[in-house]
């Protein structure tokens, strides 16, 4: 099994994902398309994708001129019925690949909060291991609209598609479920400044909200990371492949 992850940031953390990945003795191939190295040219060589968040928009195009071949590359993998995941900012790309729209600055939101699966969530393979309402960790300023043909799983107050599938298994979540505590903590001493802007006295009280809500957050995304790593299979004979318009 080889995965191809595609990061972002350098301060990319794969975290939960990264633990299924390696419980299921998966190859793990990085690529970092914001520090010059390049988009592989198809699908071809690996088995899944998964496309990590970061600080850009998804329709910078002009100060990260990757994006549109990362948008196709993405397509390209979910319309060949490979796995594909997208979290948070990688979620907005594969909506863009699809053809729905970025709303920049429409979704605030940061830190551990509440996600509640739709009734089609809580039958897809994706988040029925989880159950019902969850806490996970949240970080983004941006959010979409549903690609044409893609099925709703997940919403909140701050934004409505917190999770989506098109196809067999090409996954969108806005929320980042490979955050655990420790990867919160990183990203706690990285980005001071940056979390007190958006959530002042967050930082002084992290102890507190970690351990309120870390450890349901901590199993929540174990459990979708293993899920989606399931779907990591060639699609069976007369599985339907769709694509969206």
């Amino acid at each position: 099994m080889r995965v191809l992850v595609v990061e972002n940031d350098r301060h990319t953390a794969l975290g939960r994902i990264e633990v299924a990945l390696q419980e299921a003795g998966a190859e793990i191939v990085r690529c970092r398309p914001h520090a010059g190295e390049p988009l592989p040219g198809d699908e071809t060589g690996h088995d899944a994708l998964v496309v990590m968040g970061g600080p850009q928009s998804a329709v910078d195009d002009e100060r990260h001129p990757y994006l549109p071949g990362l948008c196709e590359l993405m397509r390209r993998f979910g319309d060949a019925g490979k796995s594909v995941l997208g979290v948070c900012l990688g979620s907005q790309l594969l909506a863009r690949g699809y053809g729905a729209d970025n709303l920049v600055g429409a979704a605030v939101e940061f830190g551990w909060q509440d996600i509640h699966p739709t009734e089609k969530g809580l039958a897809d393979p994706l988040l029925s291991a989880v159950g019902g309402t969850f806490p996970i960790f949240q970080w983004h300023n941006d959010t979409f609209t549903l690609p044409e043909g893609a099925v709703r799983l997940a919403g909140n107050a701050a934004a409505a598609n917190q999770a989506f599938r098109i196809g067999r298994a090409t996954y969108g979540t806005q929320f980042h479920f490979e955050v655990d505590r420790t990867v919160a903590a990183w990203w706690r001493d990285t980005f001071p400044a940056q979390i007190e802007r958006m959530a002042p006295g967050w930082i002084d009280r992290f102890d507190e909200i970690a351990s309120a809500h870390g450890p349901a957050a901590d199993a929540a995304g174990l459990a979708i990371a293993r899920a989606w790593v399931a779907t990591i299979t060639a699609a069976a004979p007369g599985d339907e492949v769709v694509t969206a318009a």
